[in-house]
């Protein structure tokens, strides 16, 4: 009898914990001891088949369920190995008999008797494929409402690129001033100076360069934002929604900026403290817990009570543009819309900026009513009539081999007013 692959028992050891922790299977992935003595290959393929997993759920489960008679009887563990199995046969190029096998197998490491069952249900999946699915939906995984959204905000063949992206690794970029320490991994210049791709990225974490603040990872069209912000010759920056601290690490190299940042939870900014000290950069970035929506009020605490030249404003969004990264996303969005919790930090954050300054406003998403509506009906607010565009709002959208999708819109606030 043949066992399950390594690389399968760890990507539902991982699935599984993904599920029972309600986390984030990329974080889970990068410190879970079943990964740790796997070999670069299986580790590759593990990742793949885990992050596959999460990100086409909704589809596999619905496939899975087609040949059930009870579905909702189906034991947690058993279910996690059935998606494995389900994503194998349908996205890899695994062949037939092996994906079968292996998921056969990997679901009896964890109910024995279930492996019957799962034999059954895999060779109608393999047989029955996705003929009846939609047929962007079929090679994404996402929900049909939100592809046929997107079709209607970015258009058909947008809307096609990102399908087909969807599943496939996201290219890793990194922020380099100096480019001799990552020359191990073989850096592709890109539009964007002292920004990389990199051909071959595993080991970089190891190499502790990310670690040190030597290198920082990010997204290109998060990247080009950055620079953007950098290219306005701000003195002062004030940025809404620091989080990890990713963006005030490049600015801070980017410019001779003083950053202040705010974010409304304490860890975040706990460990953006650390992350900046890390780098050297403590002199030059300061980080206050604040809820954004408070901008506006009187007596803030001392270095957020006056006016910056530019103010960034990275609003909470779907994050619809990077679902490739982190495939939890599409399962947890429903169609009903957005909040209105953008449009009041924007309003809030614009009363920061000084006459003349900038205010730049920023998602990680594809979705109209996210990115350009909100900043139009800024604009057309009585807060926002003091402002206007200075420059073509940037919107990119996932496609193959490309960057993820991101907004920004830079509005100037008049001298007058």
């Amino acid at each position: 009898m043949s066992q399950a692959a390594p690389a399968r028992r760890a990507a539902l050891a991982a699935v599984s914990d993904s599920r029972r922790r309600d986390g984030r299977i990329r974080d889970i992935i990068r410190t879970h001891a079943a990964f740790g003595g796997l070999s670069d290959v299986d580790r590759a393929l593990a990742t793949r088949l885990a992050v596959g997993a999460v990100a086409a759920r909704d589809l596999t489960d619905e496939l899975i369920a087609a040949h059930l008679k009870r579905p909702s009887s189906l034991e947690p563990r058993v279910a996690d190995a059935l998606r494995i199995s389900a994503f194998e046969l349908l996205f890899l190029d695994t062949p037939e008999e092996v994906a079968v096998s292996q998921g056969v197998e990997l679901v009896r490491t964890v109910a024995p008797r279930a492996a019957g069952l799962a034999n059954a249900v895999l060779r109608r999946v393999a047989e029955k494929g996705t003929a009846d699915v939609d047929a962007l939906r079929a090679v994404s995984a996402l929900p049909l409402w939100l592809l046929d959204r997107i079709r209607a905000d970015r258009g058909d063949e947008a809307a096609a690129g990102l399908a087909r992206a969807n599943l496939e690794p996201a290219p890793i970029y990194v922020y380099a001033p100096d480019v001799r320490p990552i020359a191990p991994f073989e850096p592709q210049e890109t539009d964007v100076a002292d920004v990389y791709g990199l051909a071959d990225p595993s080991g970089l974490y190891g190499s502790g360069l990310v670690q040190s603040g030597s290198v920082v990872v990010s997204d290109l069209a998060a990247q080009r934002i950055c620079a953007l912000v950098a290219g306005l010759s701000p003195r002062t920056i004030l940025e809404v929604g620091q989080g990890s601290a990713t963006k005030s690490l490049i600015l801070a190299r980017r410019c001779d900026a003083r950053i202040t940042a705010i974010d409304v939870l304490p860890s975040k900014v706990a460990a953006a403290r650390k992350r900046i000290a890390r780098a050297g950069l403590g002199d030059r970035v300061t980080s206050t817990v604040l809820d954004g929506c408070r901008l506006g009020e009187k007596n803030l605490p001392s270095g957020l009570d006056g006016l910056f030249d530019c103010v960034l404003l990275d609003a909470p969004c779907s994050g619809t543009g990077t679902m490739r990264r982190h495939p939890e996303i599409a399962s947890a969005l429903t169609p009903e819309g957005v909040s209105e919790l953008a449009q009041r930090l924007l309003t809030a954050a614009a009363s920061r900026v000084a006459p003349g300054g900038h205010l730049v406003y920023a998602t990680c998403s594809v979705l109209a009513e996210e990115n350009e509506c909100v900043v139009d009906s800024f604009l057309e607010s009585l807060p926002g009539a003091v402002f206007s565009r200075s420059r073509d709002d940037l919107q990119t959208v996932p496609a193959s081999g490309s960057c993820d999708g991101h907004y920004c819109a830079v509005m100037k606030r008049g001298l007058e007013g």
